[in-house]
């Protein structure tokens, strides 16, 4: 009896399992079937061509021919499905095993031709997690890009001028927005694009996924929090920087040593076998023991609310998680360490590098220095 068939269908340029398995970059919907271990494309006359070329696959065959062939058996014009069931058929397949976000008619359309059509949750491909040397090299270079975006920026920020509330550089007040439009042609400049680049600063950065807007102000932390993907690899990064220009308070600059205290603490303990879940929860402990507990105070939740970590890979936030929910580290899973505390009379503050798990430990991909005042 055939073994099921793994049925992708979606454009690869936004569905990061789809350009895994065929490393084949498309902005509409195709057919990808792993067939007894044999990856196939079924591809529109547009695509055929560049598919044979690019696409890293067993076989790509032509979908208007197959279409053509289909006809002929069925005496009509056949439906999309009805291709698929005739490619399954040719292998003797009847099961189809579909990712879990596959839409509902997708699902109801193989059916209704006798086909049974199960989902694997996420991940799809859990091969995806552990990344091979070309991947983490993949990584490593868009991080790279983003270390000198980054450092561009801090640049502008520590030769500003502080004048009253505001910095100003240049003759005009320096904001967010001129930051991260620093940030993103930089990075375009080395083939990357960022979207939703984090410039927050004061209260704003309270709120850690706040994109952060208008002037910034000097004694307040400033955090430029990173995480660009690469145009040709696919491959993302994430780094995370809290910069002051002029003066931090005193709590402020307990609060960085903490979230570097803690950062270092999860640098010690990842190693593969080591739950996610302990990692967090010793950071979290060392804050609350410190003096910075986390919960919520005037409405608003303040202290160490979000995960320790995630992975990166094709996707910003892949699993697994350094957080409250257990998951167990593996050898040659990229995952970032962004510990961070956030307090609304003092702001936020959260460093973030990127470390692969190995066997014995971990190996820090992020070589940007970190320093408070600038």
């Amino acid at each position: 009896m055939s073994s099921p068939a793994l049925l992708l269908l979606a454009a690869s340029e936004l569905e990061a399992d789809v350009y895994y398995a065929t490393k084949f970059l498309a902005p509409d919907p195709f057919i990808c079937l792993q067939l007894n271990g044999r990856n196939i494309l079924l591809m529109s006359d547009l695509e055929l061509d560049r598919a044979k070329a690019q696409a890293r696959v067993d076989e790509v065959r032509s979908y208007s021919q197959l279409a053509a062939a289909r006809k002929q058996t069925l005496r009509h014009e056949p439906s999309m499905y009805e291709v698929i069931q005739g490619v399954l058929a040719d292998h003797g397949v009847t099961e189809l095993v579909v990712p879990a976000a596959t839409g509902i008619q997708h699902v109801e359309g193989l059916r209704k031709l006798g086909l049974t059509v199960t989902f694997r949750p996420d991940p799809f491909f859990p091969e995806r997690l552990l990344k091979s040397e070309e991947e983490i090299a993949h990584i490593t270079a868009t991080q790279r890009a983003t270390e000198a975006a980054v450092e561009v920026a801090i640049d502008l920020i520590r030769r500003s001028t502080i004048e009253q509330d505001t910095l100003v550089l240049g003759g005009q007040v320096l904001t967010a927005e001129q930051i991260k439009k620093v940030i993103h042609l930089h990075l375009l400049e080395r083939g990357c694009i960022a979207q939703h680049t984090i410039v927050a600063c004061g209260q704003q950065a309270c709120d850690p996924h706040h994109e952060g807007s208008g002037p910034l102000r000097p004694h307040q932390p400033i955090v430029l929090d990173v995480f660009p993907q690469h145009m040709r690899t696919r491959y993302f990064a994430d780094m995370t920087r809290t910069v002051v220009k002029g003066k931090a308070s005193p709590k402020l600059k307990r609060m960085y040593e903490l979230v570097g205290e803690g950062q270092e603490m999860g640098f010690r303990m990842i190693k593969a076998g080591v739950n996610g879940q302990a990692v967090h929860q010793a950071i979290l402990d060392h804050f609350t023991q410190a003096g910075f507990p986390t919960g919520e105070q005037g409405g608003r939740m303040q202290g160490f609310f979000h995960g320790t970590g995630h992975g990166v890979g094709l996707e910003i936030h892949e699993p697994p998680r350094i957080s409250p929910r257990s998951d167990t580290l593996q050898a040659g899973m990229v995952v970032t360490v962004e510990p961070g505390l956030y307090y609304l009379d003092a702001g936020g503050v959260r460093l973030e590098d990127m470390v692969v798990v190995t066997p014995t430990g971990c190996r820090n991909l992020t070589q940007a220095p970190k320093i408070l005042e600038v």
